[in-house]
């Protein structure tokens, strides 16, 4: 039987994605948009978008301690599911907009949609970084968002596998790989030292994720 998520993909060329795409303080879902999930998904996803306009005009104006646990309680709802299972691929990277109309998605979906909505509120792109760590008791790759308050700050972890948000020093679970965000890429390395190695853009996923949430702001 076909899933909703691939039904999705098998229809994303009729899906429009952000009417304002995810610039600080133009957050707007087009109606087109909207009406499109409640005829093709139901009510409970077109509710699920909704909650999350809600979200972010009440949360918009909060102080960031606040935004991290309101954005990382809300997505952390979403169910956890492979990419295989859900999308039909090895790895794909699902837009906000994807993991909330289907109710689910894998670690690479919860940190993004965590990432573009926090910056969407304001928390400026150098504070965060989605972070490619090595879950080590369960012996796979994960993915996290860091929280900098500072350049060297020790970081706050946003992540689906626990609803509390800890320092990193307390993740002693997660083994750092490599981060990015909006403006570069960094390796992290022994010691706990990052180096920048270039921009995101080296990451064809992420390139993929960009192009399908500007697609409809083309003419």
């Amino acid at each position: 039987m076909e899933t909703a998520a691939i039904h999705i993909r098998r229809r994303s060329s009729l899906l429009p994605v952000l009417l304002l795409a995810f610039a600080v303080g133009a957050f707007e879902l087009s109606p087109k948009l909207m009406d499109y999930v409640l005829d093709e998904f139901g009510p409970e996803a077109h509710q699920r978008l909704e909650n999350w306009q809600r979200l972010h005009a009440l949360a918009s104006n909060a102080p960031t301690d606040r935004q991290l646990r309101l954005v990382n309680s809300f997505f952390n709802r979403a169910n956890f599911v492979s990419d295989i299972r859900h999308w039909g691929e090895e790895d794909y990277w699902a837009t906000p907009v994807e993991l909330l109309t289907t109710n689910a998605g894998d670690c690479e979906d919860f940190s993004i949609a965590k990432y573009l909505t926090l910056k969407s509120m304001g928390v400026p792109d150098e504070q965060m970084r989605i972070v490619y760590v090595k879950a080590l008791e369960l012996n796979q790759a994960h993915m996290v968002l860091a929280w900098y308050p500072e350049p060297d700050a020790d970081p706050l972890i946003l992540d689906n596998l626990i609803n509390e948000i800890k320092p990193a020093s307390q993740r002693d679970d997660l083994e750092p790989v490599y981060s990015f965000n909006g403006e570069g890429l960094w390796l992290n390395q022994s010691g706990g030292e990052r180096t920048r190695i270039g921009d995101a853009g080296k990451l064809s996923r992420w390139q993929e994720l960009n192009s399908r949430l500007t697609e409809s702001l083309r003419p």
